[in-house]
């Protein structure tokens, strides 16, 4: 948000109505404004919390006191320099980075119940940051980049199954070779497993059947596994799942898998940071929160990732 229009509330209070005072006061710190000096307060023109300001005029009016809204036009980048770091968020993305670092060396400690609800809480929390951080920066990417450090770690600490690098060569294969087969993986899939199942499908086998299976002894006979211990397909060395099927397959040429991939890889294990990847992810939460069933779910996730792949193809076909 570059625009250097913003709406300023202008207002006086009764002196007497302590209430009323504290009330409009949290109120607007509520909304995010900056504070221009004592009554004055400031929102970004285009901020969707102006729409505020006309139930916080009329308040002020009907306990007694003055408010007007106007526009305020800054006229040079001194002045927009001044007014926007009113709204510098550092300071609580600070504050943010250092609960979550030390939620993430309590997580053993707390176990999986109130591990979740703690992480759950600072999401939240960042969210509510925000929500009024109408110029983010360099802190929002560090907070961005902590919180999903937190939740990969508590992912790996607490998902069941979850397998371990394996040291092996990754050979080439012929997919012609493996064609109408099932697959199978551990239920309740989530990203490396997802994504892998849209791989399979889309540029592996066509035909391809999944069974979801509790551990790995329950693989069916003659199905083949990814993404556990033991696996045909499982992560090897520094590449997950969905990267080791690129390799074995002779996908890895193609850019946009490619690029889908690294999105995978920080989405599993962590790692370099990926722009797209938090947007990926809570769609895909939002999938799995309305699916039934394990294959419903990879069959919305299917959706979410040829949508994808297709914008991933469009941006490398570009000059």
């Amino acid at each position: 948000m570059n625009t250097r229009n913003f709406i300023a509330l202008v207002l006086s209070l009764p002196s007497r109505n302590k209430t009323v005072r504290m009330r409009i006061w949290r109120a607007l710190h509520g909304i995010g404004c900056g504070v221009l000096r004592d009554g004055v307060y400031l929102l970004p023109a285009g901020a969707a919390q102006v729409s505020d300001f006309v139930d916080l005029e009329s308040g002020v009016k009907a306990a007694g006191g003055f408010a007007m809204t106007v526009e305020l036009n800054l006229r040079t980048s001194t002045q927009f320099d001044q007014v926007r770091k009113l709204f510098d968020r550092t300071g609580k993305y600070t504050s943010l980075v250092t609960q979550i670092n030390a939620a993430k060396k309590s997580l053993t400690r707390l176990g999986q119940p109130r591990a979740d609800t703690l992480v759950k809480r600072l999401r939240r929390s960042f969210h509510e940051i925000v929500e009024t951080d109408f110029y983010s920066g360099q802190a929002n990417r560090q907070a961005q980049d902590a919180l999903a450090g937190l939740e990969s770690a508590l992912q790996r600490l607490f998902s069941t199954g979850e397998p371990h690098k394996a040291k092996r060569r990754i050979p080439r294969l012929d997919p012609m070779r493996y064609q109408g087969r099932v697959w199978a993986t551990r239920k309740k899939p989530w990203i490396d497993r997802l994504a892998s199942a849209w791989l399979i499908k889309r540029f592996i086998d066509r035909k391809a059947r999944f069974r979801w299976i509790d551990k790995p002894k329950d693989r069916p006979k003659g199905a083949l596994g990814f993404d556990f211990d033991g696996a045909d397909f499982t992560h090897v060395g520094n590449r997950v799942t969905f990267e080791v099927l690129l390799s074995s397959f002779g996908l890895d040429m193609d850019p946009a898998l490619n690029r889908l991939a690294s999105t995978i890889h920080f989405l599993d294990v962590g790692g370099i940071p990926v722009d797209d990847a938090k947007g990926l992810e809570t769609i895909l939460k939002g999938a799995r929160d309305k699916a039934r069933r394990d294959d419903e779910l990879v069959l919305a996730a299917a959706s979410i990732f040829d949508h994808v792949y297709s914008a991933y193809r469009s941006t490398e076909s570009t000059p």
